[in-house]
């Protein structure tokens, strides 16, 4: 059995709560190791220039 699948069975054993808290985990987990491509990082510069020039929506209630 691999590790994935010994992981998997494992999971299966939890409850919902834990599972909801284990997913928060791998995603934090996957943020902290994330790699910051050029790519994304253009990105995020084009998006703080269009909050800069008023190209965004406001969604009112959310």
């Amino acid at each position: 059995m691999s590790t994935l699948e010994l992981i998997e069975s494992k999971v299966s054993e939890l409850s919902v709560t834990e599972v909801l808290e284990l997913q928060d985990w791998i995603n934090e987990y996957l943020e902290d190791h994330a790699q910051l491509s050029p790519e994304f990082l253009a990105s995020i510069d084009r998006g703080v220039s269009d909050l800069k020039e008023g190209r965004c929506r406001v969604v009112k209630g959310a």
